[in-house]
């Protein structure tokens, strides 16, 4: 638990802010049962990445993905939003919160009560997939029933393209939309708070010092370290559920 003058600084920023950006990582996640992707016992420590151009011409890469994705996916089906993931929430009811901006792929955010338009998805979205070529959403209970019996790969019934879970790959380009939109909102605010996030993986990463170097102030609450705490204005090293249910809670419980 951080240190009780620190829940006041960071309930003091939160309370002056107007236009307030939480980007998120892994970390938020974590608290609920979803490992880190690059941690021990993290996806990618069991099952190689498969990089976009792979998947786009190779048919057994695209069996491989789906077999990776239905192999794993009851993770990510089981996990409920936390305590941070709420908090956050709680801060989209009281009008403080402009946008989520995550490099998460989990819906949990969504699954909080945060409206679909207020969530940045900057690495999709593992919960459906989307044919590559027309953009058709389909839901995965649909490819499930398609791909599972013999291994039938999906396609679009709409254009015939190649269906891929919504998020984005090794190899594959950034989403131009969700940059921008991800941009347009860290220039925009007063106070961003990165949450559970290494600060390494960039473009994404980019985004805490681009709000720094506008104006605003940076708030970096994270169980580790990162090589961007100098730069910021608090930093908090603890749980991020307890920190943000402290940080909302009563005065009293300062």
């Amino acid at each position: 638990m951080p240190r009780p003058n620190k829940i006041g600084q960071l309930r003091s920023m939160i309370d002056n802010s107007r236009r307030l950006v939480v980007f998120t990582g892994a970390g938020i996640s974590t608290e609920s049962g979803i490992p880190d992707f690059r941690s021990p016992g993290g996806l990618w420590t069991r099952y190689k990445p498969i990089d976009f151009r792979d998947f786009m011409v190779d048919e057994e890469k695209r069996r491989e993905s789906w077999r990776i994705k239905f192999a794993t996916e009851k993770v990510i089906a089981d996990a409920r939003p936390n305590k941070g993931h709420l908090a956050i929430a709680e801060l989209q009811r009281r009008r403080k919160l402009s946008c989520v901006i995550t490099q998460n792929i989990d819906g949990l955010h969504q699954a909080s009560g945060i409206p679909e338009e207020q969530v940045i998805e900057l690495h999709g979205n593992s919960t459906y997939a989307i044919c590559l070529t027309c953009r058709k959403r389909f839901e995965l209970d649909a490819i499930r029933a398609i791909f599972l019996p013999d291994e039938t790969l999906p396609l679009c019934d709409a254009c015939g393209g190649i269906i891929k879970t919504a998020t984005i790959s090794f190899g594959q380009s950034m989403p131009e939309r969700e940059m921008r939109l991800a941009e347009e909102q860290t220039l925009a605010c007063d106070l961003f708070i990165a949450v559970g996030s290494s600060l390494v993986v960039f473009p994404a990463a980019g985004f805490p010092l681009m709000a720094k170097q506008n104006g605003a102030r940076l708030v970096i609450v994270n169980r580790d370290p990162t090589e961007m705490d100098r730069y910021a204005d608090l930093v908090i090293n603890a749980e991020i559920g307890a920190t943000f249910e402290a940080a909302l809670s009563d005065r009293s419980g300062s």
